[in-house]
C-alpha cells in the first residue's frame, strides 16, 4: 500500500484483501465440492479529493458535502453528525460530481445515514474518466456507453447501510437523486481502487521533472491494467489484446519485474486462439505474441515456462512461414493491422507487416535455438533471408514513390522497417521520423518510433518528442495515458479535470476515431506506456544481454539532462544506477547490482 503514496494518492482508508491463500476460510467452505476462485488483488478505499460541481448552491438542496472529503470507515452509524444531505423537492433535484484526483480501476462504496424516510432511495451513478464524461448522457452521439464496463446505472441505496457498485476505469463520480420529495444522507462515498499491491521496484529520476512525471504516469497506467490479467484498458477494452501487451510487458519488466499476470495473459491468448486462428483475429498480434515470448524469456530466464510454449511456438512458426511467398513477400490474412491511425494507409500496413514477419522469423530462430529445435531454427533463418531480400526491393519503393514515408500513418511502418533492418535507422529518421517532431505519433506505435529514433542515435530528439507528445496529455490533466492522442487536440482544448468552459473544446467528447469516438475513448490504455520502458532502457541505459538478466550492459544517453538516476528490477534483485555530467560534459556512472549479475559499462 505504501507504493500508492509515491503516486500522490490520498489513500484515506485501506482494507487489504489477502487472497493469495484460502487458508483462512471458514471450515464450511473447505469441502471438496466447493470450487474457489482466488484473486491476487487488493483493494484500497479512497476519499474524494474535491467536490467539483453540485446542482444547486442552496443549502436546502445540498449541504455538508465537505464531509465526503474526510476519511471513511465503511460503517453506517446511528445519528451520524458529519453527513452530506441531498434533498429533492419542488422540482429541484440534487446532484454532486466528485473528483477522486487520479484515474482509478474499481468501483465506489456508498455509506448512507439516518435520513427521515427510513426507506431505500433511488439514485443514478455515473463514472467518468473525464469530468465531462461523468456529466454526459448515453445518447448514441457523444460516444458515452455501457459496454465493457457499466459506467452509468440506476440503483437503490439502503437506509443506514453500505452498498458497493461498479467495476470500471474512472476518476469522477456523479450522484443524482432520482426520487422526488426525498432526503438522502451520505456519510461516505469512497472509490474502491482494485490493484496489485506490488512495489515499484523500478524508478526514474532526472534533472527534468517532466520526464520523471511521464515515466511514472506510464508505470501507473500499466499498474491499473495489471489485474489478474494484463488488460488493454480499465474502462475499455478490459480484454487481453496481444499486440497491446508488448509495450505493457516491457513496462512491467522496467517497473514491477516478474509478474504472473504476464504469463497468464500469454497463456490465455494461446488457449483461446487455437491454431490456425490468429490471436484476437489479427495476424500481427500472433507475431507480437512470439516477440513477447522472446523478450519475456530474456527478462525472466524461465526456461521451464518457455518449454511449455514449444508446441504452440512451432505450430505458429509453421503457420507464419506458410504465409511467405516464394519471392519473400508476406501474404498474411486475417485482419491486417498495425495500429488504428495507420489503418487507412494500406501501403504502410503492407510495409509494416513485411517488417513484422522478418522480426517474427528472427525471434523464431532464437527461441527454437534455445529449445534445441535446430531444424526449425534453420528454416526461420532461411525465411528471414528470403523476407529481407524481398524487403530490399520493397524499400526501393521509397525512392520510386510507391510508398510515401511522409504520408499519414507512415511513421509506424518506417519504424518497423528500421527495427527489422529493412531500412537503416538513419534513413528512417532522415526520411520520415524527423518530420515535424511529434506530429504523426501514436500512443501505441509511438514506442516503436522512439525505439527507431534511438537506433539512429537520436536520443535527445526522442526525449523532446516524449515531453511534447506524452507531456501534452499531462498538460490536459491526464493522470494515465490515453488510447490515442494528437498534439492538435491541445489547441483550445479544456482540461479533462474541469467542466468544459464555453468556447473550449472537450478533448474527450470531440475527438477520437475508429472504435473509440467521443467518450468511448479510453483515457487509461496500457499500450501508451512506451516512454517508461524507453527511458529505463535508453536514458538509464539498462539493456539485458543474457536471459534472466544475468548480464546487463549500462550505457546511458543523457541528451540535455545533467543527471539521471533510477533502478531496474531483475530476477536477482534491483540494479541501481546514477549518471552525472561534469563541467566538460563527460558522464560519470555509478552502478549497484546484485552479486549474481554481471555489469558491463559502456
Amino acid at each position: 500500500m505504501k507504493y500508492l503514496a509515491a503516486l500522490g494518492l490520498s489513500a484515506l482508508i485501506f482494507l487489504v484483501a489477502d487472497t493469495a491463500s484460502v487458508a483462512g476460510l471458514p471450515p464450511v467452505w473447505k469441502a471438496d465440492s466447493v470450487r474457489i476462485s482466488q484473486d491476487m488483488r487488493s483493494k484500497a478505499y479512497i476519499a474524494p479529493a474535491k467536490v467539483l460541481w453540485k446542482s444547486s448552491p442552496e443549502t436546502s438542496v445540498i449541504t455538508g458535502e465537505e464531509a465526503l472529503l474526510s476519511p471513511g470507515d465503511g460503517q453506517a452509524v446511528l445519528g451520524a453528525a458529519g453527513v452530506c444531505r441531498m434533498v429533492s423537492r419542488e422540482g429541484r433535484m440534487a446532484s454532486l460530481l466528485l473528483d477522486f484526483g487520479r484515474e482509478l480501476q474499481g468501483g465506489v462504496r456508498i455509506v448512507t445515514g439516518q435520513y427521515p424516510s427510513g426507506r431505500p432511495v433511488r439514485v443514478r451513478i455515473r463514472f467518468g474518466e473525464s469530468a465531462s464524461e461523468a456529466m454526459s448522457e448515453i445518447d448514441g452521439v457523444n460516444g458515452a456507453c455501457n459496454d465493457h464496463a457499466i459506467r452509468d446505472m440506476e440503483l437503490l441505496l439502503p437506509w443506514l447501510g453500505t452498498l458497493e457498485t461498479g467495476s470500471s476505469g474512472f476518476r469522477f463520480v456523479r450522484i443524482d437523486l432520482l426520487d422526488r420529495d426525498v432526503e438522502l444522507q451520505l456519510k461516505e462515498v469512497s472509490a474502491g481502487l482494485v490493484y496489485q499491491d506490488i512495489p515499484y521496484a523500478g524508478s526514474f529520476r532526472s534533472s527534468d521533472s517532466r520526464l520523471d512525471s511521464i515515466w511514472m504516469t506510464g508505470a501507473y497506467t500499466v499498474h491499473l491494467n495489471l489485474q489478474d490479467y494484463l488488460t488493454e484498458g480499465v474502462k475499455r477494452d478490459r480484454l487481453v489484446w496481444v499486440g497491446d501487451l508488448h509495450p505493457e510487458v516491457m513496462t512491467v519488466c522496467s517497473v514491477f519485474g516478474l509478474n504472473s499476470a504476464v504469463s497468464r495473459s500469454l497463456d490465455l491468448s494461446r488457449d483461446t486462439n487455437p491454431l490456425p486462428a490468429w490471436m484476437n483475429g489479427i495476424s500481427s498480434y500472433s507475431i507480437w505474441w512470439l516477440i513477447i515470448q522472446k523478450d519475456w524469456y530474456m527478462y525472466s530466464g524461465d526456461r521451464e515456462y518457455l518449454e511449455s510454449q514449444e508446441a504452440y511456438i512451432k505450430g505458429l512458426l509453421d503457420l507464419l512461414m506458410s504465409k511467405i511467398g516464394s519471392d519473400g513477400t508476406e501474404h498474411l490474412d486475417g485482419t491486417r493491422f498495425l495500429d488504428w491511425p495507420s489503418s487507412p494507409n494500406t501501403a504502410a500496413v503492407d510495409a509494416g507487416l513485411q517488417s513484422l514477419m522478418a522480426m517474427a522469423m528472427d525471434a523464431g530462430e532464437y527461441l527454437c535455438g534455445v529449445l534445441g529445435d535446430r531444424q526449425t531454427a534453420d528454416e526461420c533463418a532461411r525465411m528471414h533471408r528470403l523476407l529481407m531480400a524481398a524487403s530490399d526491393r520493397a524499400a526501393g519503393l521509397l525512392d520510386t514513390g510507391g510508398f510515401d514515408p511522409a504520408a499519414p500513418g507512415s511513421k509506424q511502418a518506417v519504424s518497423l522497417m528500421a527495427l527489422s533492418g529493412i531500412l537503416s535507422p538513419e534513413d528512417a529518421y532522415g526520411r520520415c521520423l524527423s518530420a515535424d517532431g511529434a506530429s504523426g505519433f501514436s500512443t501505441f506505435y509511438g514506442y516503436y518510433m522512439l525505439e527507431a529514433m534511438a537506433a539512429a542515435g537520436k536520443y535527445g530528439e526522442a526525449m523532446d518528442v516524449i515531453k511534447d507528445y506524452w507531456g501534452g496529455m499531462l498538460d490536459l490533466g491526464a493522470t494515465s495515458f490515453w488510447e490515442d492522442f494528437d498534439l492538435s487536440w491541445k489547441e483550445n482544448g479544456a482540461r479533462i479535470d474541469s467542466l468544459v468552459p464555453p468556447g473550449k473544446k472537450d478533448v474527450h467528447r470531440d475527438y477520437g476515431g475508429y472504435c473509440y469516438k467521443g467518450y468511448r475513448h479510453s483515457l487509461c490504455h496500457g499500450w501508451a506506456s512506451g516512454p517508461t520502458a524507453w527511458l529505463s532502457r535508453h536514458v538509464l541505459g539498462i539493456r539485458i544481454l543474457e536471459p534472466g538478466c544475468r548480464t546487463i550492459s549500462v550505457e546511458p544517453h543523457l541528451g540535455g539532462l545533467q543527471w539521471v538516476e533510477g533502478s531496474f528490477p531483475t530476477p536477482y534483485g534491483t540494479v541501481s544506477v546514477r549518471h552525472e555530467k561534469d563541467a566538460s560534459g563527460r558522464v560519470h556512472t555509478w552502478v549497484d547490482a546484485p552479486d549474481r549479475i554481471k555489469i558491463i559499462k559502456r
